[in-house]
């Protein structure tokens, strides 16, 4: 047995405390250990809460253990998971560093594992996203590529024929379509994605809502997220600043982007919006700073086309808001 969840139960008075950890079975090593406290209100309630909590973190934190294990894995015996998961592991670290490196060894891993299984849906949903993020991050020719956003899509596609049951499929098909501009079908394929697993959780869903002007519901998605995945990426924090940006509660997006930026420091967008927050207090000097630091990333980056290729709003007066704060802060139209 590869992996153990074990746990106890103790209750006082209206109480009850559960303990939960994952245990190595070849190793016998923790993995994990949480407890939670709750009032016993409601048995059945406290029994679902934790059983979602629970799972979700154990699936976050098993994937993470078996992309370790898979590096320490003689090459003979790679499979087309095993490159699937080492493929994973350098694209969180890419959304860290933003090392185009990383990126392209990645995607060539993926290319290893669909060559192992050409129906392996996981790989093509995985293999989609570095397409996306190619196209809204300068690393090379498929920056602000159309033909890079139509290969993120035509992938996303066919890792749900192979397996429509796949919510990771239909989330990163969700991603494309954001960036298509089609926001209520990137929302649909994301709510078919938690409708398939009401576990499951990605924190890109949140740009299609703060897009389409459901601040709230994206603020919601970023905290559930954080709550659900340890080891959330810098990208999360972020997404909640910018939904906190668009109801103008600056002050608040200022903590939000500095936590990001502190994790990913050349986030071209996590000082978009510390810039464009910055600027909206009427603290010009940092609103410049952070304008510069843009610069710094992108030389040629400017709010029109740049920006509004990648922050499609449905709303004018909601791109207005936050074009403006861009511009308070010195950025390039």
């Amino acid at each position: 047995m590869r992996y153990v969840l074990e746990g106890s139960i103790r209750r006082a008075d209206n109480r009850i405390r559960i303990s939960a950890q994952l245990i190595d079975g070849t190793t016998g090593a923790h993995c994990w250990a949480e407890r939670y406290d709750r009032k016993l209100n409601d048995a059945f309630a406290i029994q679902d809460e934790l059983a979602r909590t629970i799972a979700a973190i154990l699936a976050a934190h098993v994937n993470r253990a078996e992309a370790r294990h898979a590096f320490s894995k003689p090459p003979s015996n790679w499979q087309a998971h095993d490159y699937y998961l080492q493929a994973a592991e350098l694209y969180a670290s890419f959304l860290s560093t933003y090392v185009a490196e990383q990126l392209y060894e990645a995607r060539a891993l993926l290319e290893k594992s669909l060559s192992v299984d050409p129906h392996y849906a996981r790989a093509y949903a995985l293999l989609s996203n570095t397409y996306v993020i190619a196209y809204i991050q300068p690393t090379d020719s498929d920056y602000i590529n159309p033909m890079a956003l139509e290969r993120a899509y035509q992938l996303a596609l066919r890792g749900i024929q192979l397996d429509p049951n796949l919510p990771l499929a239909h989330a990163k098909l969700g991603i494309a379509l954001t960036f298509k501009g089609q926001l209520e079908g990137a929302i649909t394929a994301f709510e078919q994605a938690l409708a398939l697993n009401p576990n499951f959780t990605d924190w890109r869903f949140a740009l299609p809502l703060v897009l389409s002007g459901q601040f709230t519901r994206a603020i919601e998605v970023a905290q559930t997220h954080m709550r659900l995945d340890p080891f959330y990426p810098p990208n999360v924090p972020h997404m909640s600043g910018f939904a906190h940006y668009m109801l103008k509660q600056y002050s608040v997006t200022l903590t939000l982007e500095q936590a990001c930026l502190s994790r990913s420091p050349n986030h071209r967008a996590a000082h978009c919006v510390l810039a464009a927050s910055y600027a909206q207090l009427g603290r010009i000097d940092e609103a410049l700073s952070e304008a510069s630091e843009v610069i710094r990333i992108e030389p040629t980056y400017t709010i029109n086309p740049t920006q509004k290729r990648v922050s499609v709003f449905k709303y004018q007066d909601h791109a207005d808001h936050f074009f403006s704060g861009l511009r308070k802060a010195g950025l390039p139209d």
